[in-house]
């Protein structure tokens, strides 16, 4: 694309070094991605500047730059604006050809279950037929093929590019996971969002967000940003939690229609008579488009919640209920989400992503449910350089409903992992609970602890397959860890009876 037919887009750019026409045949914000003819956006991140890394662009490849500030010696054009994250926003859409209208496109935000919620609208968009890509946590996936990602929510630059190249493999219903940090730096700018999709609200990302009213706030801007306009043929909705408080405030600040989803409060997707099994869930479902039975192989209440959303993005979209549910069935689970280990052990042991206070509250009552007077092992940590508020909150929890409770290493990053767990035990003083620093070994102990009929929990990490300790990635996933931890108690209790 030429650049000065790009560089419209942007109101009162102001071009130095202009010598003409210039084709732009991508668009980067890291020098290590330039290559020839690329348009360098400089971004001022938390730890570096674009800014200083211009000159390094252009040694690259890069044939013009856009700059907040003249960048001294630069002999390529720069477009001076006020604000490159938005100027990047709205080049990127440009360049990649608006993708993001081409779709349909649910975005998903909350605390917990956007992971889960975004897997299970996919599937669901799946079984009706539908070419459909997913964007989060574990992976971005076009079709069958999945790529890694680094952020639960990419970049602007990222995020537009994906689109297009998930519309040239005729994608055509695209969920993705929204985070809170996305919102505030704008990473969703120019992301045409058909459905917005509010799972919860509890306390986590304090460290960025500073205060839950600000966290709020930060959600808040997928559905006020849904737009303002109604359209017969693209109308845009919100799927909001009608048990969730929250859920009110954010209905005020959408121009969308609502449809609201729960259990406690009357709401428009209704769970009624739910019935819980170590199988699954049943219950009956009321909705404005019919009532029916609902069976997921999915566990415990708060994913009743996570299929109640995806059920009301499925009548947002259209689709016939009876579709909508019997895809439900064949639905088995999300890595790392109340994952089962099984190696031959005579006790469940579970991995999930539970790091927040809530969301390891809703495993450890679901287990606690399916086997009320079980020994429940729960291993549990906090990472490193992220809230301390809600690590006492965490041990609480723990302690509150495991008779094992375990603190443990989490990522503890450039953090000392002691004091990470003394700020964990501090809510928790006078109570019974174990402290095993090391992961491994606490993962070890548990299930060495654990007999027949009891439950082994090991929560924080989920799918992770590293283990972050100051700066370095090291390879650690809960479930390998367990599955060797359970065959070695396996084959030692082999080992004893052959004696």
């Amino acid at each position: 694309m030429e650049l000065h037919t790009l560089v419209n887009v942007l109101p009162f750019a102001k071009i130095i070094n202009d010598n003409g026409k210039i084709d732009i045949q991508s668009i980067e914000q890291d020098t290590r991605k330039v290559t020839n003819n690329t348009l360098f956006i400089c971004i001022e991140g938390d730890k570096f500047d674009g800014h200083n890394f211009a000159h390094d662009a252009v040694k690259k490849g890069a044939v013009a730059v856009v700059a907040n500030r003249e960048i001294p010696d630069l002999r390529v054009p720069t477009i001076i604006v006020r604000d490159t994250k938005r100027a990047m926003a709205m080049l990127a859409d440009v360049f990649y050809g608006h993708p993001s209208q081409q779709l349909f496109l649910i975005g998903v935000t909350g605390t917990n279950g956007k992971t889960s919620v975004s897997h299970i609208v996919d599937h669901i968009f799946n079984e009706a037929g539908k070419q459909t890509g997913l964007i989060g946590t574990l992976y971005t996936k076009i079709g069958e093929q999945k790529l890694e990602t680094v952020n639960t929510t990419p970049d602007s630059i990222t995020l537009q590019k994906t689109f297009q190249q998930m519309i040239q493999n005729g994608i055509d219903v695209v969920s993705m996971e929204v985070s809170s940090h996305a919102l505030i730096q704008g990473r969703t700018w120019g992301c045409d969002y058909d459905v917005a999709v509010f799972t919860n609200l509890t306390q986590d990302h304090l460290d960025y967000h500073k205060t839950m009213d600000e966290y709020k706030k930060a959600k808040s801007l997928l559905f006020s940003q849904l737009g303002n306009q109604y359209s017969e043929s693209r109308p845009k909705f919100a799927v909001l939690n009608g048990d969730d408080p929250v859920s009110d405030e954010y209905s005020r600040m959408t121009a969308a229609n609502v449809i609201t989803y729960g259990i406690e409060s009357p709401s428009d997707v209704q769970a009624k008579n739910i019935r819980f099994t170590a199988n699954g869930t049943s219950f009956d479902l009321e909705t404005p488009v019919g009532h029916t039975t609902v069976e997921t192989n999915l566990i415990g209440k708060f994913n009743v919640y996570n299929v109640l959303s995806a059920i009301a993005v499925g009548i947002a979209a259209n689709l016939p209920i009876d579709t909508i549910v019997n895809s439900l069935r064949s639905f088995q689970s999300v890595p790392g989400r109340f994952e089962l280990v099984k190696a031959g052990q005579s006790f469940p042991v579970i991995v999930d992503y539970a790091h927040t206070p809530d969301s390891l509250e809703n495993v450890l009552q679901t287990v606690k449910s399916l086997s009320k007077d079980a020994n429940i092992f729960c291993v549990v940590g906090c990472g490193g350089d992220r809230d301390r508020t809600k690590r006492p909150l965490m041990a609480q929890v723990a302690c509150k409903y495991a008779t094992n409770p375990i603190f443990t290493s989490d990522n503890p990053r450039t953090e000392d992992p002691k004091q990470i767990l003394d700020d964990m035990v501090q809510g928790v003083i006078g109570l019974q609970y174990e402290v095993i620093q090391d992961r491994k070994e606490a993962i070890y102990h548990a299930i060495q602890h654990a007999n027949n009929g009891d439950i082994v929990v090991i929560a924080g990490k989920g799918h992770e397959d590293y283990q972050i300790i100051g700066e370095t990635k090291y390879d650690f996933d809960d479930r390998i860890v367990a599955k060797e931890a359970i065959e070695a108690k396996v084959a030692n209790t082999i080992k004893k009876e052959e004696q």
